[in-house]
């Protein structure tokens, strides 16, 4: 798929805006869909379906706020990505 590289067991997300990756686990199949943000030794975790945090870890408010917005904006190409890597059939 146009737009996604692969890392191993670490998925991304190319060309979405802004100084963040936007990644998920291998491992991670099977929980319900989600996708995972970095930047620098920050990092957080989006639920999907809803778009919702399920964990943060150094982000400040606001930012999560902006890292939301970049979900909800990308969210077709983010499902399409998961959908592509953890359901290939």
């Amino acid at each position: 798929m146009s737009g996604t590289v692969y890392f191993s067991a670490t998925p991304s997300i190319k060309d979405v805006p802004g100084p963040y990756r936007f990644f998920f686990y291998s491992f991670d199949c099977n929980e319900p869909m989600h996708i995972h943000v970095q930047r620098e030794t920050m990092l957080c975790k989006f639920w999907l379906e809803p778009v919702e945090l399920a964990r943060n870890y150094g982000f400040p408010e606001r930012e999560l706020n902006r890292i939301r917005q970049l979900i909800e904006s990308n969210l077709t190409r983010i499902r399409q990505a998961w959908d592509e890597h953890c359901n290939p059939d």
